[in-house]
């Protein structure tokens, strides 16, 4: 029997923890830059960091120009169809309670689609894991602050993402090909900063406030967002049913609204933790199931 390494094993608590914590701290960030200027540098700064390593570590290319293209579509929905429009969402004044509550909602559309689009099953006791994952991380936004009262434009903008993000997991899932971290992200940044700077130039004024604040934001997103987080998620991708570790997503409402706490002030009701007991326990049932 073959056993996982001891970092795929922790990689989904790390990827948990860099991940939501990301939503708080991208809400800092967008006090200092515009939204799609905030990406831009995000990801030109990340392909500046990788370039040098791809040229040091001289990771195999992909061997066709489907691979090329396949690694691009996903760094596509992902990098400008996710966090773009989530960012968007953020600025028009959606809370990180609102977004958080309905890109959670991924593991439904994944259980829904991935039995026929990459040929996974989910069964009853999986939904069940889900159902008690998406309850409870109602529960915990819910308690926060509910999404009643939010831009409608901003709740599109956080649906769109919500799509790419589902787009991009069960096409990495079906299409991915697996290619060493390195150049599987500077691909992926690259398309993400060819789409997210033409945008900032056509639509945003550029002006970023070049904080102490702000530095440490970028240093965030850049190294624990876009480089260890999205190399975390393409592994256990691939490692994994997709099913399987997109119901981890059902943690990241509950532990954004967390951090949220100290980094933007936001407490934690009595109900919120209860919520976060009610998330933890779908998503234990539900990676129970399919580690069976």
């Amino acid at each position: 029997m073959s056993h996982r390494p001891l970092w795929l094993i922790l990689a989904p608590a790390l990827f948990l923890i860099l991940w939501s914590a990301g939503f708080a701290v991208a809400k800092i960030g967008l006090r200092h830059a515009e939204p799609m200027t905030l990406l831009a540098l995000r990801y030109l700064l990340a392909v500046a960091v990788l370039i040098p390593a791809a040229l040091i570590l001289r990771p195999p290319l992909p061997k066709t120009t489907r691979a090329w293209v396949d690694v691009a579509v996903t760094g596509f929905l992902i990098q400008v169809v996710y966090f773009g429009l989530c960012y968007l969402a953020f600025k028009s004044g959606v809370s990180a309670g609102g977004v958080a509550i309905i890109v959670c909602l991924q593991p439904i559309l994944v259980g829904l689609i991935a039995p026929r689009f990459v040929g996974e099953k989910v069964g009853l006791a999986r939904w069940i894991g889900l159902g008690l994952g998406l309850a409870g991380a109602a529960t915990v936004i819910l308690a926060r602050s509910g999404v009643s009262a939010e831009n409608p434009l901003g709740l599109l903008a956080a649906i769109g993402g919500l799509i790419g993000m589902t787009g991009g997991t069960l096409y990495e899932k079906r299409f991915g090909v697996s290619q060493h971290p390195a150049l599987s992200n500077l691909i992926q940044y690259g398309v993400g900063a060819a789409f997210t700077l033409p945008l900032a130039l056509l639509t945003e004024s550029l002006a970023i406030d070049w904080s102490a604040e702000f530095l440490w934001v970028m240093a965030y997103l850049v190294i624990g967002n876009s480089l260890v987080s999205m190399t975390l998620l393409l592994a256990m991708i691939r490692a994994g049913e997709v099913a399987r570790v997109s119901s981890l997503f059902y943690l990241v409402p509950p532990l954004s609204a967390l951090f949220a706490w100290p980094l933007l002030g936001e407490a934690m009701p009595t109900l919120a933790w209860a919520g976060m007991a009610l998330a933890a326990a779908g998503v234990f049932i539900a990676g129970r199931v399919a580690a069976r």
